[in-house]
């Protein structure tokens, strides 16, 4: 399944009074239209997507979607539900009550005149990026870590004027064990359901 997201202003956003982000992490089955589904739940729910990314687990039959939106507790029991209304969902977990570790990916194109690009690697260094394209006007950056790098280093280039960005969205996983209720059982569930079913000879 190909990754998808929302645009980098969106991801951005300040929390709204007495709202929280909230990180989910929803293990659906690998299948085509699943990603229409979710996103489509919700539209139809006027539910707001900070960011959305994509991709298939260690296991090729499923895939997971880490989902960012911002809202109260409320809120977030009434997304979670819903999204575990959806046939292809396996499970759905706030991750943001656990300890994780958190990525965003992206790519920059900036214009980067000869006099300036000693200043631009200098800052692609100090963020650890690396610069992945070189033609004789621009230059293409990239970089990943938490969202907050990210947004601090688009800022310090927006002087060179960008002109073409790119982001996955944020993706994360719960450090070590992750403590879900009964983590097995629908896995192993939505694994036999999706596996396919080998005749022998006999039954052909």
């Amino acid at each position: 399944m190909a990754n998808d997201s929302k645009t980098p202003t969106a991801s951005r956003a300040p929390a709204r009074p007495g709202t929280d982000r909230h990180v989910l992490s929803a293990l659906v089955q690998n299948t085509p239209g699943v990603l229409a589904h979710v996103s489509g739940m919700f539209a139809s729910r006027g539910y707001n997507i900070d960011s959305l990314a994509v991709g298939e687990t260690e296991n090729p039959l499923l895939s997971r979607i880490t989902v960012v939106v911002q809202g109260d507790d409320r809120y977030l029991e009434q997304v979670r539900k819903q999204l575990e209304k959806i046939v292809t969902v396996v499970k759905v977990h706030d991750i943001s009550r656990e300890d994780y570790v958190e990525r965003d990916l992206m790519l920059v194109k900036i214009r980067a005149k000869a006099e300036d690009r000693i200043q631009v690697q200098s800052l692609v260094s100090i963020f650890r990026g690396r610069v992945v394209d070189v033609t004789p006007d621009t230059l293409m950056i990239e970089i990943s870590g938490q969202e907050k790098k990210i947004d601090a280093f688009v800022e310090a280039v927006r002087e060179y004027e960008i002109l073409e960005l790119a982001r996955t969205g944020r993706i994360a996983l719960v450090r070590g064990v992750p403590r879900f209720d009964d983590p097995d059982e629908p896995v192993r569930a939505a694994l036999e359901e999706a596996a396919p079913v080998v005749h022998g000879h006999s039954e052909l």
